[in-house]
């Protein structure tokens, strides 16, 4: 097949997909689309960046056009970010047949949800969590006519045992007879077992692939010990950064802490960027996503709720913080790059502790990866800056009561191991201030300091490089 005309799509489809750049289908779109057309349930596996959101969004616009009403369709996924990129393709795509497309998410007014919701809009893209919340809080707003349901993302929703009350509270909101698409890119045994047990006959396609990543993408390591780690991350996008100036760079790490430290760490030391985790508030979420996605700042920082399904064009650079313990996580993380046929680089920071995680993945993905050449002593020049510039991260986050909530659980922990959270509290504060002993004004005039130095340092190296 040739072309999207060859699929059974309407004229208007073909050209709307003509007038976004995409000419020919990919292989998901090609097998998946005419299938779903008929009116079959389907399940899609494919490599990340292979167009599985068009894949289901095409015919669900062109059933939509032949009968509208709303709600038509709900599509369920497992992150707010990636909720709201899916909205977008289907509100561009629909754009001829003038779509309404309601976004449900954490983070966002309720009531005004709620009022989305009664006005019945075509398409609703929603994390489970928050629908479900919907339904459990009224009851102004129903979807038993839906036609079309889809699991973005399934094996995660599938899997994450998080998901699975909230789940089973919308399946019983919605009709027995409809369309059921499920995508993922990675087969997993839960998508499997729903599947077997569907009483209707369900296309499956899944991409026959030897490597789980895409042959476009250069994957290598860096191999350090753990008490220099963040001094390398520098090192690597400081040359990085010199070499390509207008490529963007996606930071994954383990936890919401770490994120915010390390985005700290890069505004400190002359490196703009902005960080994306779940405890920050969905509208900072949403901006700082935003500017790297407008490339007014090239950096973002995150942790696992940004490898889910975000297409950013321009990341040609992908590093792992640390190494994922779960194989399939690194093969969305690095799926943020080098997507549709484009090329990109990926780069994980292996520690002594991380030699075993690094094989496991590997062998998953069934290709070895390479080194990447550092300068160990450019490495140690950086190193007392680099510490001083996390312990100043750290103690700003202390002052903001970074993580509220999350203390209010270790306290609650405490007080069941029968210890005195206050107590526990004044020793760690005693050791801050043995530590520390400078004030506010001294810590942010070292800083600026050290920002300068920092910068200058880096000029020096851009000379240096250029004269050789």
């Amino acid at each position: 097949m040739s072309g999207f005309e060859n699929l059974g799509l309407d004229e208007w489809l073909v050209k709307q997909c003509l007038s976004m750049g995409i000419s020919k289908p990919s292989p998901i779109q090609s097998n998946c689309i005419p299938p779903i057309l008929d009116g079959q349930n389907c399940v899609g596996c494919a490599k990340t960046g292979s167009g599985k959101t068009a894949a289901f969004a095409l015919p669900i616009l062109q059933k939509l056009s032949e009968d509208r009403y709303g709600p038509y369709a709900l599509v369920l996924t497992p992150t707010r970010e990636l909720a709201f990129q899916i909205a977008d393709q289907f509100k561009v795509l629909g754009k001829e047949i003038n779509i309404s497309v309601t976004v449900i998410t954490g983070g966002m007014d309720m009531v005004r949800q709620g009022q989305d919701l009664t006005v019945k809009p075509h398409i609703v893209v929603s994390t489970p969590g928050r629908l479900a919340d919907h339904y459990e809080s009224c009851d102004t707003f129903s979807l038993k006519k839906i036609k079309f349901l889809v699991l973005d993302e399934a094996d995660r929703l599938l899997e994450d045992t998080g998901f699975a009350e909230q789940l089973e509270i919308i399946f019983k909101k919605l009709p027995e007879k409809r369309q059921t698409l499920l995508f993922s890119a990675t087969m997993t045994p839960a998508i499997r077992q729903l599947q077997e047990s569907s009483k209707e006959k369900v296309f499956s396609w899944s991409q026959s692939a030897v490597v789980a990543t895409v042959d476009e993408l250069d994957q290598r390591y860096v191999l350090m010990n753990a008490d220099v780690k963040d001094a390398y991350l520098m090192h690597i996008l400081d040359v990085y950064t010199i070499e390509r100036s207008k490529s963007s760079i996606i930071i994954f790490t383990s936890t919401c802490k770490y994120a915010q430290i390390l985005s700290m760490m890069c505004d400190d030391l002359g490196f703009p960027c902005v960080s994306l985790h779940s405890m920050l508030p969905q509208k900072y979420r949403l901006s700082g996503l935003t500017k790297f996605k407008s490339d007014q700042v090239k950096i973002l920082i995150a942790t696992d709720v940004a490898s889910r399904g975000l297409d950013i064009p321009t990341v040609d650079l992908i590093i792992n913080h640390n190494v994922p313990n779960r194989p399939r996580d690194y093969v969305h993380r690095v799926g943020r790059t080098a997507r549709a046929g484009r090329g990109g680089m990926a780069i994980t920071l292996v520690t002594q502790f991380d030699v075993h995680l690094t094989k496991t993945i590997e062998s998953f993905i069934n290709t070895k990866l390479t080194e990447h050449q550092t300068d160990e002593k450019e490495v140690m020049k950086l190193l007392t800056e680099v510490a001083v510039s996390r312990r100043e991260a750290e103690i700003r986050l202390d002052e903001r009561d970074f993580g509220e909530k999350r203390q209010i659980n270790k306290r609650k922990k405490l007080i069941l191991q029968g210890k005195d959270p206050e107590e526990e509290e004044e020793q760690k504060a005693k050791k801050m201030k043995q530590k520390d002993g400078k004030t506010k004004d001294q810590r942010d005039a070292e800083k600026l300091q050290r920002k300068e130095k920092f910068k200058n340092k880096f000029k020096k190296n851009i000379a240096t490089k250029k004269v050789s």
